[in-house]
């Protein structure tokens, strides 16, 4: 079962909704690894560049985007922290609700970890895990 496959099913989300928010995630990581971190992510799942050229900007207006840049300000920018709560914003231009960007997180990592192994999950979660 692929990824999309795997969100939809898991998280009753549709396929448009999968692949964008899939999509966030992997742009936050291909944003903040350097490129040969993010290759051995992109190496191990099929369809990484499709879900990130579906999914929407990850700034958005309304409150969860502001707390995004609030946390960003106090130094949480560095952390996954105000990395994910600025996904919050284009998560609802998909039309799911800002703690979807929760759910999403481990079946991607899980999904990762089984295509890729613990060094290359282990990559993803230093973005997509709050320290």
């Amino acid at each position: 079962m692929d990824l999309i496959n795997q969100l939809v099913s898991s998280l009753g989300v549709s396929e448009a909704q999968a692949k964008g928010g899939a999509g966030m995630l992997f742009k936050l990581a291909q944003d903040k690894l350097s490129g040969g971190e993010f290759a051995q992510i992109a190496d191990k799942v099929s369809g990484v560049d499709d879900m990130i050229g579906a999914a929407p900007a990850a700034g958005g207006g309304g409150v969860m985007g502001a707390l995004g840049g609030m946390l960003s300000s106090f130094g949480g920018g560095s952390g996954a922290l105000g990395s994910l709560a600025s996904l919050a914003g284009g998560f609802g231009k998909l039309g799911l609700d800002s703690s979807m960007v929760g759910k999403f997180v481990p079946v991607v990592l899980d999904f990762v970890r089984t295509q890729g192994g613990d060094t290359v999950a282990n990559l993803l979660k230093g973005v997509l895990s709050p320290k």
